[in-house]
């Protein structure tokens, strides 16, 4: 696991960013930019996605985020596809003691149906690892099985695709390529807002970092 340098005042908000499977800290550089501009201090972590199980991942990154939470300010999570499901199970093993809010881009928080049709094929399970399989749809896996939220939630969903097949042949309608909106939907969140974003996109797009900053700072996301 690489520990991104912390930036920002130490007096100001923390927000850990946490990227989605396959991907890296990079992903959300523009992301965390716009956060250090808006006042915050960030922690954009890279984790090891594809080698192991979701609720494995939320304890190795543990060490880093206590050491980032001792500052004395609100700590946010902002997360990106399956870092969503890291920061859940994250919050339940090892839950802040200032935990502030968590905003999800792109989460499967009811799984994934591209998910159910590739985890029978060798070279998705050998390229997405113990994660990747925990993100069915089916009751079993992390999405179905983490504990019920109790802190602020908002969540982010794309209704934009690039690949034609997972779009309009395999995910329910609206969706952003990889989950569908109706799977992002969270038991309790917040707050929910829909983006022209498709999934790899959510976190580059303007109006998704907008929201983001808005709910990190009053809880809700602006009115269209």
């Amino acid at each position: 696991m690489h520990e991104a340098p912390q930036s920002g005042d130490a007096r100001c908000p923390g927000v850990v960013l946490l990227h989605g499977i396959a991907r890296t800290s990079a992903s959300l550089t523009k992301l965390e930019r716009a956060l250090q501009g808006n006042g915050f201090t960030t922690l954009n972590i890279d984790y090891p996605s594809r080698r192991k199980p979701i609720a494995a991942i939320a304890d190795d990154i543990h060490p880093a985020i206590a050491r980032f939470a001792e500052r004395d300010a609100p700590l946010h999570f902002v997360a990106h596809s399956m870092g969503g499901l890291v920061a859940r199970a994250y919050i339940a093993r090892h839950r802040p003691v200032r935990l502030g809010r968590v905003v999800m881009l792109g989460t499967p928080n009811s799984g994934s149906e591209v998910a159910d049709l590739l985890q029978g094929f060798l070279p998705y399970r050998a390229f997405y690892g113990p994660a990747g399989l925990e993100l069915t749809t089916t009751p079993a896996t992390a999405p179905n099985v983490l504990p019920a939220i109790d802190y602020p939630v908002g969540v982010i969903a794309g209704n934009r695709f690039i690949d034609p097949v997972a779009g309009l042949l395999v995910l329910p309608k609206p969706n952003d390529g990889r989950v569908s909106v109706q799977s992002t939907m969270l038991a309790g969140m917040t707050d929910h807002v829909v983006v022209k974003a498709s999934h790899t996109g959510l976190p580059r797009r303007a109006a998704a970092i907008e929201q983001t900053i808005a709910f990190l700072r009053d809880g809700r996301f602006r009115s269209a």
